[in-house]
């Protein structure tokens, strides 16, 4: 009997298709949910974003990932064309990553009422 279980969303998973799909040059993943696998930020940076306003970029990125997307819980992507990254870079010292906002250190959501 074949195995049929689809490969587990990670990090480097989702990294490695949008490298692949989106020809990206710059990717940025991270898991937020603590390891479960239910909820990613991630920077993308790819020259495919050229020319594009933001709907378009995130549409593409939806596309790319439609069904990796479909199995977790959030998403959320920031998507850059090679200059705007190597811009953001220069003026922000090299801290470009992905929105980590209520998040501490273990990729856990704080401030927020139990």
């Amino acid at each position: 009997m074949a195995d049929n279980q689809e490969p587990a969303i990670t990090e480097d998973f989702l990294s490695a298709a949008l490298k692949t799909r989106l020809n990206a040059i710059h990717v940025e993943v991270t898991d937020m949910s603590g390891g479960c696998g239910a909820s990613f930020t991630s920077l993308i940076v790819s020259p495919d974003f050229v020319g594009k306003n933001s709907l378009k970029r995130h549409r593409l990125v939806n596309a790319a990932l439609k069904e990796e997307i479909a199995r977790i819980h959030a998403w959320s992507a920031k998507c850059q064309t090679p200059d705007e990254y190597a811009k953001e870079k220069a003026a922000t010292g090299g801290n470009d990553g992905p929105p980590m906002d209520g998040t501490n250190a273990e990729g856990k959501v704080e401030g927020v009422a139990e």
